[in-house]
């Protein structure tokens, strides 16, 4: 049991019980806090398709009672093909973890996560809808007009946070990254009777065919009784965020047109799918409120691009590391613990990002120079999330909060606050990078461009 554990805890209230929500909600509860959680949804449904965890949560979940579930719902395939958009040859081979860890649907990950909240005594506020919140006790207000006080109020709420326009000020509208995703997830039993699509089927695996400005990704799950893929591809149209958007498969089946019969056969077997628009968000400036007492965890303030494969993995460490700095610094402080969280994580979230945009881009411009049939250096199509995976954020916060709190305490003395992120020059800050171990090795200081390429986004 913590130092805030007793007879007066820290009081915490998470809004938004999704993935991010619910992996505070257990950090907050290992460190000894006393958790509310608001969910405006009444029921969760088994919504979306597939989605990764790596080592670099799993490490985190395991002490929080929340590992073997999770290994027994996700993808049993030890390697990943990624492979040439015409023809299915194999030009790369990578050990899953190095993409996305276990892979799993959302759906049945999330049902895990709110099944080991609950078994924490943790109560989930379900179709409680918060509508207002005070920065400055802090408090939240629901639908109802029930007021709820405590010592954090913390923002996991999703890609459209309404405390996100608390923290900002204004509201942060989505920006088109030029790009979309047709995605379809189905029992495989429809495809058993087509003989292309029997490799497979076979048992779990992982099929990547990446061509010009567009990628699929293929995944089997449960020795071919579930089938998901996602295809990634050029698209201008107007944003609508929405998880909901019927997909138009002549339009799938346009765009696969020539690509390998492999995985064309299991498209045109395809009966239905979502359209799904990827938007971004710039940087933001802060994750914290200007009384510091609301801060925004996941989705809210760091989504990740589909490529990235560490949006949930991310918001997991966000978590972790958000009530190591509460425990630290004291029911008393948390303006030192809020502030200190930003610090240590913006670096490494926008690291991950940015590895998400990187493998997208090299995956839809690297065969554009190269003839068919021609050899290229696998190296040139390898996710490169490794590093990611040995990081603890939780040894990593005890190991640098002197030095980060320093920096804060000055700062909170002073009255100015260094921004994360300034939108109109760009930042001057550390860019970290890490050994194969992921230990910090070196850091550059570098400036981002004042308008930055697509990289926040829903995944």
């Amino acid at each position: 049991m913590s130092e805030s554990a007793g007879s007066n805890p820290i009081k915490v209230i998470i809004v938004g019980a999704g993935l991010g929500g619910c992996a505070a909600a257990l950090a907050m509860h290992y460190a000894g806090f006393e958790v509310t959680i608001f969910e405006k949804i009444r029921k969760f449904d088994r919504l979306g398709d597939s989605l990764g965890l790596g080592e670099n949560a799993l490490r985190l979940l395991a002490r929080w009672g929340l590992h073997d579930q999770l290994i027994k719902i996700g993808n049993k395939s030890e390697d990943m093909q990624i492979r040439r958009w015409n023809d299915g040859t194999i030009l790369a081979v990578q050990p899953l973890m190095d993409m996305a860890g276990y892979i799993g649907h959302r759906g049945d990950y999330h049902d895990a996560f709110l099944e080991r909240v609950r078994e924490c005594g943790m109560v989930i506020n379900m179709g409680h809808k918060v509508v207002a919140f005070d920065e400055d006790k802090p408090s939240v207000t629901l639908e109802d007009g029930r007021e709820f006080e405590a010592d954090i109020v913390i923002g996991a709420d999703g890609i459209k946070s309404q405390a996100r326009e608390l923290v900002l000020g204004f509201k942060d509208a989505p920006k088109s990254s030029g790009y979309a995703c047709f995605r379809a997830y189905f029992k495989g039993e429809p495809l058993k009777s087509i003989p292309a699509c029997a490799p497979l089927l076979e048992k779990d695996c992982v099929n990547i065919w990446i061509g010009h400005d567009m990628h699929l990704v293929q995944n089997t799950l449960r020795d071919g009784e579930e089938f998901n893929w996602i295809l990634t591809h050029k698209d201008t149209a107007d944003i609508k965020e929405s998880w909901f958007q019927p997909g138009d498969m002549d339009e799938v089946r346009r765009l696969v047109v020539g690509w390998d019969p492999m995985i064309v056969a299991a498209v045109e077997k395809t009966e239905r799918c979502l359209d799904w628009k990827i938007c971004y968000r710039d940087p933001l400036p802060t994750w914290v409120s200007r009384s510091h007492k609301i801060a925004l965890l996941g989705d809210s303030c760091h989504a990740h691009l589909p490529t990235s494969a560490q949006g949930a993995s991310q918001a997991t460490e966000s978590g972790a590391v958000l009530a190591i700095c509460l425990k630290l610094a004291g029911k008393g402080n948390v303006p030192l613990a809020t502030r200190v969280y930003e610090k240590l994580r913006f670096d490494r979230v926008r690291q991950a990002q940015l590895n998400g945009e990187d493998v997208r881009d090299r995956w839809h411009t690297v065969l554009k120079t190269v003839d068919d049939g021609k050899d290229i250096d696998p190296d040139d199509v390898k996710i490169k999330n490794r590093w990611l995976y040995p990081f603890d954020a939780e040894a990593d916060t005890y190991a640098r909060w002197d030095e980060v709190s320093s920096i804060v305490r000055q700062e909170l003395a002073s009255g100015t606050i260094t921004p994360l992120f300034d939108p109109k020059v760009g930042p001057a800050r550390k860019l970290v990078r890490y050994d194969a171990f992921g230990r910090q090795i070196q850091h550059d200081f570098v400036h981002e461009p004042a308008v930055p390429a697509p990289t926040a986004v829903v995944g």
